[in-house]
């Protein structure tokens, strides 16, 4: 189990970041950004600041870039607002949870789609049988060992 005083740590560092991104960091570059995660290590010397952008790619690199630029500012603020001795160092990262999230519906479409296409066949039969599972009153007997 995690450290209880990390975990507060990154729930805080994720706030923080938030509230500066919406009310401090005016990079024109910075898109609808949403800061989803923040992990940080045992030390608390790094941490990976997790975010999603609403809109296109090109939007994506220009959040980035805004980021990196912003970087200082941000870890100076997490360090003071926080009173640790070491500010942590931020990576930011870009959240692939919605995009493998949007992956994984268009693979299940595809496999409803196969399902319905198969069934629509006539004379389609199951590969065995209907239920493959065994029952328990299939269950083997343990008198046949005695």
């Amino acid at each position: 189990m995690a450290n209880p005083r990390i975990a507060r740590l990154q729930d805080q560092i994720r706030v923080i970041v938030a509230q500066m991104l919406q009310s401090r960091i005016k990079d024109p570059r910075l898109g609808f950004v949403t800061i989803t995660d923040v992990r940080l290590t045992g030390d608390a010397r790094e941490a990976t600041v997790f975010y999603t952008v609403m809109g296109k790619e090109d939007d994506l690199v220009a959040t980035a870039a805004a980021l990196e630029s912003a970087k200082g500012l941000l870890r100076s603020t997490v360090g003071k607002r926080l009173g640790l001795r070491y500010a942590p160092a931020l990576d930011f990262v870009p959240d692939a949870t919605s995009q493998t999230a949007q992956d994984m519906e268009e693979l299940i479409a595809r496999a409803r789609k196969s399902d319905e296409e198969l069934a629509s066949r006539k004379g389609h039969d199951y590969a065995s049988e209907p239920d493959p599972y065994r029952q328990d009153d299939e269950a083997p007997q343990d008198d046949e060992q005695e």
